[in-house]
């Protein structure tokens, strides 16, 4: 239950993080209206569940080859997560810079979101080191790693959703520097707590 409660908290805040999703979606709804913004979102909601895909297959493969593999990876994706943590108490450009302005075009918001999301690097590599952290060994790791997927882009269209409708009413706040910051530290934060907590556990469990 614990585990659980853990995941769901998480992954609320790595959703809300700001980044290059949020920076797509932003601009595409500020361009062409809530319509391509909800279209950008489901796109990219559809490349998570492309990463949840691959590493339902590729993840189950390790656990069931070797266990010893697979508690590596653990230990690798807890010192990513912190990596992750700490980088968000580094000063950065707003991700709306980091934007590449010949992204955007008139073609399919659907298409742009999915290929933007399932041909990012970063994104599979979270998913690869981020849900291992939850596997229970006693189930079946495809159906967790699916199940864990599936949540994760349902959150995901909430949040992409609700930023799309609110756009138009709180604009300013929302893209404020102070809130994301705010938001940016919080989840660095949050990220470096549970990845340290992670290698203690992986520690006690493997003695």
């Amino acid at each position: 239950m614990n585990d659980i409660l853990a995941f769901v908290i998480l992954l609320i805040f790595i959703v809300m993080s700001p980044g290059i999703d949020f920076a797509l979606i932003t601009k595409r709804t500020l361009t062409d209206g809530k319509k391509d913004g909800i279209k950008i979102a489901l796109g990219i909601t559809t490349g998570v569940l492309v990463h949840t895909a691959a590493a339902a297959l590729g993840l189950s493969l390790l656990l069931m080859k070797s266990a010893f593999a697979f508690e590596i990876v653990k230990y690798i994706g807890a010192i990513y997560l912190i990596y992750m943590g700490l980088l968000s108490f580094i000063k950065r450009r707003k991700p709306t810079e980091n934007y590449d302005q010949s992204v955007h075009s008139k073609k399919s918001p659907f298409m742009q979101g999915l290929i933007s999301n399932t041909l990012n690097p970063k994104v599979a590599i979270f998913f690869l080191t981020f849900l291992p952290q939850f596997i229970m060994p006693d189930y079946n790791p495809s159906l967790q790693f699916l199940l864990m997927g599936f949540f994760y882009a349902a959150v995901s269209i909430v949040w992409f959703a609700t930023i799309v409708f609110l756009l138009s009413y709180v604009r300013k706040w929302l893209m404020s520097p102070r809130v994301q910051n705010v938001i940016d530290k919080a989840t660095g934060l949050v990220l470096v707590g549970f990845g340290l907590n992670m290698i203690f556990r992986v520690q006690r469990t493997g003695h």
